[in-house]
């Protein structure tokens, strides 16, 4: 999957999310790209298998897109609160760093943080 068939699929997962439904001037307001570069990717993610075409042209994800889909937000998500633990950055610098990052990080590096975060977190405490 190419890096910005990952970033329209973890959009459609976020608004999904958000709103419950996604249309593609969402997506494109979301992405803040034009509606013909989001006409354009939601075809070739409907050519892959990642997504179809509900009533009123809504977008859904498939069984497929939903699971790429979450892997990207997870990946984000994680590197996310990674970055803002180590570097004290605010969440906006951190996910906005995470965001160039969850592409082209290897599955290992990945799960080496997620078991350093398990393993570092505060733990709950219940009042």
């Amino acid at each position: 999957m190419y890096e910005s068939g990952e970033d329209y699929l973890e959009a459609i997962l976020r608004l999904q999310l958000e709103n419950g439904f996604v249309r593609s001037v969402d997506v494109a307001r979301k992405l803040a790209v034009s509606r013909p570069s989001v006409s354009r990717a939601m075809g070739l993610l409907e050519k892959e298998g990642y997504i179809e075409f509900s009533m009123g042209n809504m977008i859904k994800l498939t069984a497929t897109g939903q699971a790429m889909a979450e892997d990207v937000y997870g990946r984000h998500k994680l590197l996310t609160a990674f970055l803002q633990k180590i570097t004290g950055v605010p969440e906006d610098q951190a996910e906005e760093n995470a965001c160039r990052v969850e592409h082209d990080i290897d599955a290992d590096i990945v799960a080496g943080i997620q078991k350093w975060m398990n393993e570092n977190s505060e733990p709950k405490t219940e009042n």
